[in-house]
């Protein structure tokens, strides 16, 4: 049997902040000038690209038990920080299988990553803005085959890889060692994309297997380390929704006499403060990558984005706008009525006053 070439990549993201600045961050470590990233090897118009590529780093390569760990850092606009730890392999199908099983689940990686994570944000601080005291983390992972041959010594063409190697493909993007049901692993293979017969991808929600190029493999890389980042965006602004929408109900929920409605104007200002916040910054988050609806690279982000769950966290955090508005009106007609009460009994005050004096100096 013919050996498979490749890496293994674990992507850990961090949501550390509400925003880094770039500009500033590349002065402080030195990075080098943007470019236009992912690099497309297919044809692509200009604008399908990042909108303000992520700045990168690359610390010294580091050696443990399962072989040297290549590491690149990457900072997103948008206050996320990826770890990405590579280790290249040679092993055969069910090796792969092994290895995958173990890579996905391996402690080393935590503790690695964790240990990253807080030397390169503390260089970061003076360019974060807004940093958070708690970060939410989201991790990935990639097995990329660069090199798989048939027993004829050729490379495999997607068609007969999926064919012949689905079983392992499966069990590889979900990191088991037992086989899968035949449904399980029909519902893993359904997720797999090709554009040229000799490329390959099938994506998992907690790992994808990408057969290509390394020149090839790196855009789809990219788009899905960028998936990540959007879901961890999304769970965040999911946690910060959450937070806000239990202070309003609990709010409304305490009894505050004829004059609760006025105590509502400052509640409503900061919950359609946070709504604006939140909407801004999604939208911020969505428009980071252009895509051409019709690209390859566009239907691939859309599986991606499916499979790791950023579509379901997406329509959780538009929910819990649309409530927050809803929620915002109903306050501001409270505030609204309470004040017009306010006024008509000040009027009633006045005239009782009126009456008052009227009658009074009469006598």
């Amino acid at each position: 049997m013919q050996p498979l070439r490749g890496s293994f990549w674990a992507l850990v993201l961090y949501d550390v902040a509400e925003q880094i600045q770039l500009d500033k961050l590349r002065g402080l470590i030195r990075a080098e000038p943007p470019r236009r990233e992912p690099s497309f090897k297919h044809p692509a118009p200009e604008y399908v690209r990042f909108e303000r590529p992520p700045v990168v780093e690359y610390p010294d390569p580091v050696s443990t038990e399962t072989g040297e760990l290549q590491i690149r850092v990457k900072y997103f606009d948008y206050g996320v920080i990826s770890i990405e730890l590579e280790l290249r392999f040679t092993a055969d199908w069910d090796e792969l299988v092994a290895l995958s099983s173990r890579w996905i689940s391996a402690p080393e990686i935590e503790t690695r990553t964790s240990e990253l994570i807080r030397k390169h944000a503390e260089r970061a601080r003076p360019a974060l803005v807004q940093p958070y005291k708690a970060w939410l983390n989201e991790d990935y992972y990639i097995i990329h085959l660069n090199q798989a041959l048939d027993d004829q010594g050729k490379p495999m063409t997607a068609p007969v890889m999926l064919a012949t190697r689905g079983e392992q493909i499966s069990r590889i993007v979900r990191g088991e060692l037992l086989p899968l049901s035949e449904a399980e692993r029909n519902e893993v293979l359904q997720s797999s994309m090709s554009y040229y017969p000799g490329d390959l991808l099938v994506v998992g929600w907690v790992a994808a297997l990408v057969y290509d190029t390394p020149e090839g493999a790196a855009p789809a890389i990219e788009l899905l380390e960028y998936a990540n980042t959007q879901l961890l965006e999304f769970r965040h602004y999911d946690d910060v929704l959450t937070r806000v929408l239990g202070d309003v109900y609990r709010m409304l929920e305490t009894r505050g006499g004829i004059l609760r409605g006025w105590k509502m104007a400052g509640q409503a200002g900061h919950l359609n403060a946070m709504r604006l916040d939140v909407t801004e910054l999604t939208e911020r988050t969505d428009n980071a990558i252009k895509f051409l609806s019709d690209m390859f690279y566009a239907r691939a982000y859309r599986v991606a984005a499916s499979k790791v769950g950023v579509t379901d966290y997406r329509n959780l955090v538009d929910e819990k706008l649309r409530i927050a508005g809803d929620l915002y009106e109903f306050m501001v007609n409270e505030f609204h009525q309470s004040r017009a009460f306010v006024l008509e009994a000040m009027v009633v005050a006045i005239l009782v006053i009126e009456l008052i004096h009227l009658f009074g100096g009469g006598r």
